[in-house]
């Protein structure tokens, strides 16, 4: 996230309060003001349509606290708290904030705490990259005295038989046979992009073109999703499905 601004917003009942905060905001450059919220209810409303990556966030407001609020918002959501009332210095750092500004706050003070969320995120930023990076693009299998290189890209499916393997790739009729196990396969393969879905097939999640009941179909072909799978599976269709 270094050459990408932090979305943000500001939760806070007093006016004054909240122009002060967007005054801050503004001339930070690495923060990206989305809305100034004088309710956590409204603010509530808002990052159901539209996530953000950070909250400015008062604590004693009417209806619903900062820190009743901080407890629903999704994990990826940070918060940085401002209040008048330093008591809550410690419950507020039990709710995993970044920081805490006890009102009044300058700007200088209100930097050093925006400059901490500035750290986090590129922290969790270039772990993600990491963990992309390292992802293994290929494997090499041994069929037939040979060891072939697969690119997983290719993959359509594997299908597991007793000791051996067939791995269906694309624009390949036939099928190429290792010898090896379908759970010793598993634990080689990226989870982000292979999933088992039956006690013999782990599928392409990016190949999958139809689900239809408990079967997928990819290039015509038709695999049961077993109960023992099928959560897991249902879980993965619910994040990437448009239908509410």
């Amino acid at each position: 996230m270094s050459n990408q601004k932090i979305s943000c917003i500001i939760v806070d009942d007093e006016p004054m309060a909240l122009n002060l905060v967007e005054s801050y905001v503004e001339k930070t450059p690495f923060l990206s003001l989305k809305k100034k919220c004088g309710s956590a209810i409204e603010a509530l409303e808002f990052i159901k349509s539209e996530p953000v990556d950070l909250l400015f966030l008062d604590i004693q407001m009417p209806d619903l606290t900062g820190i009743e609020f901080s407890k629903m918002l999704p994990k990826e959501t940070r918060v940085i708290f401002t209040t008048a009332f330093d008591q809550y210095a410690l419950e507020g750092f039990k709710v995993e904030a970044l920081d805490y500004l006890l009102k009044p706050f300058d700007y200088a003070e209100f930097l050093a705490a925006a400059n901490k969320a500035h750290t986090w995120f590129n922290l969790i930023n270039s772990k993600s990259e990491s963990a992309v990076s390292d992802e293994k693009e290929f494997l090499f299998v041994k069929s037939e005295y040979k060891q072939l290189r697969i690119k997983l890209a290719d993959v359509l499916y594997f299908e597991g038989l007793k000791d051996y393997i067939k791995i269906w790739v694309k624009d390949n009729p036939k099928p190429i046979l290792t010898l090896m196990s379908l759970k010793s396969l598993e634990e080689e393969l990226p989870e982000t992009h292979f999933m088992r879905v039956h006690r013999s097939f782990i599928v392409s999640l990016k190949n999958v073109e139809v689900v239809e009941r408990s079967q997928i179909i990819i290039n015509e072909q038709r695999i049961t999703v077993s109960d023992q799978y099928k959560p897991k599976f249902l879980d993965f269709i619910n994040d990437n499905s448009l239908n509410s």
